[in-house]
């Protein structure tokens, strides 16, 4: 439907109308995971290394207090770990680019037509006409910190402005650690005497992490969460068949 009041005319568009523009807002989901993929394969490898760990020392010996006590060793242990591995990776990810933007920012400093016959070039590159991509090219050349955005963009594939945090990316590797190999020390924790308590909760948790994978992914949940929880246990038993051969060998 639409009504003209002098030279403007309004369209109202309606769902399903014939002969109606289409606008499309389809969405996608998130294919980089956002926060929940580093989360939960954060727990997940905690959960898994801790749950065979475990399971290795059970092997070896049923005192509780030993296996408890590794249990809480390999938690601490792996999760500072994860943290100072993911600080250290971050940090020098951050400032290789860091590095990078300067070279950048010197060049257009420097050389300021090369660096706007590069986004000429660019932009010509996806489509646009010579005479539009240079008026691009120059619309955004004059703001500088546009510029060196739009050039970090385009060849290094960052963004400036959304640089990783190495503090963040370590205290969130830790926490997602510690919580994922706290699950099977937790019976323990609570009066358990014996290990089959610790798997079962373990396991579960295992399919559970599983499951929120498939948020990520075209897998069904239950496909997801068996597959983990399959390859979690393999772990899980591969170890406590090690652990009681130790156990014999040294005993």
């Amino acid at each position: 439907m639409s009504s003209t009041a002098g030279d403007r005319t309004e369209v109202t568009l309606r769902p399903g109308a014939p002969n109606s523009a289409h606008r499309d807002n389809h969405t996608h989901r998130d294919v980089s995971g956002g926060w929940l993929r580093p989360a939960v394969f954060g727990a997940m490898d905690g959960l898994v290394s801790n749950l065979a760990l475990m399971t290795g020392v059970a092997g070896g010996t049923v005192d509780r207090q030993v296996i408890v006590i590794s249990g809480l060793a390999g938690l601490a242990a792996g999760a500072f770990s994860m943290a100072a591995g993911e600080y250290t990776s971050v940090a020098s990810q951050r400032d290789l680019v860091l590095a990078e933007l300067e070279v950048e920012r010197r060049e257009l400093r420097r050389n300021p037509e090369d660096e706007r016959q590069e986004l000429v070039a660019l932009y010509e590159g996806r489509g646009l006409t010579p005479e539009l991509a240079a008026q691009v090219a120059e619309q955004l050349s004059r703001n500088p910190e546009r510029a060196l955005e739009i050039h970090a963009r385009e060849e290094l594939g960052v963004d400036p402005g959304e640089l990783p945090s190495p503090s963040l990316a370590a205290v969130s590797s830790f926490l997602s650690f510690a919580a994922g190999a706290l699950i099977p020390v937790l019976p323990y924790l609570l009066g358990a005497a014996a290990l089959w308590p610790a798997v079962a909760v373990a396991l579960l948790g295992l399919f559970l992490c599983g499951a929120l994978v498939a948020r990520i992914t075209a897998r069904p949940w239950w496909y997801s969460g068996l597959r983990q929880l399959t390859l979690g246990g393999a772990a899980a038993a591969v170890t406590y068949g090690l652990g009681t051969l130790f156990g014999v060998a040294v005993g």
